[in-house]
């Protein structure tokens, strides 16, 4: 419901300002689970992606966006919530995984799952390599995977701005990835490697970003 109140006006505020070149949403299946595997450059991704996504896409977000006091606190609060955001506490593996499970009862609901494979934010502008949680959801939900290339919202509020800033954006969305029925008889864990990697190739040949070949680990005192 706070969705539907929210994103008709926010959409074409945050459109007017900041004008994002959007691409390929036609890519994008209409209806049934799908998963959006996006690169991972700013705390805002999770505000672009569904402003400029064609249907409703939910994320696995930080606990923290949902705890937040004052204004900024109670706008976050309500953007996630409405958009239909899973709250995780990264530092509880145990946590992780249940809303990896979370995550997987969405998609078998047929709604769209966002993800950054990365795990968390690049804070050099380089493309990490993927972690498989989502080949392992793709797998599981049998749906496909539409890479998402992101350029440009790491300067909306760069690492120790305290108000976003105007910054051309684009959001690539890509060719599906099917997995279903490609992987069969194959070792799951190779299948999710291969499907990750093919995944991150996707990402990064729509975003040009240096490849850094390895994961990315989040510091810790860093947002995602």
């Amino acid at each position: 419901m706070i969705y539907e109140l929210l994103h008709p006006i926010v959409t074409p505020l945050a459109t007017a300002i900041w004008r994002p070149d959007v691409v390929g949403t036609d890519n994008v299946p209409a209806t049934g689970p799908v998963i959006l595997a996006s690169n991972h450059l700013s705390f805002v991704d999770s505000v672009v992606i569904p402003l400029t996504s064609p249907r409703q896409v939910a994320f696995l977000a930080k606990a923290e966006y949902f705890t937040g006091t004052g204004v900024r606190g109670w706008i976050s609060r309500e953007w996630f919530t409405g958009v239909g955001s899973i709250p995780v506490n990264r530092d509880d593996a145990r946590a992780a995984q249940e809303s990896l499970d979370l995550a997987l009862t969405h998609l078998r609901g047929g709604g769209a799952f966002g993800i950054y494979p990365e795990g968390t934010r690049s804070r050099d502008g380089r493309l990490y390599r993927g972690r498989t949680g989502v080949a392992w959801l793709a797998l599981q939900a049998r749906c496909p995977i539409v890479p998402v290339g992101l350029s440009g919202t790491d300067q909306i509020q760069p690492v120790g701005a305290r108000l976003p800033r105007r910054a051309r954006v684009r959001v690539e969305f890509g060719s599906p990835i099917q997995v279903e029925g490609r992987f069969d008889g194959m070792p799951q864990g190779r299948a999710r490697r291969e499907i990750t990697d093919e995944v991150m190739a996707a990402i990064l040949t729509m975003t040009g970003q240096e490849w850094a070949g390895e994961y990315n680990q989040r510091q810790p005192d860093m947002p995602a």
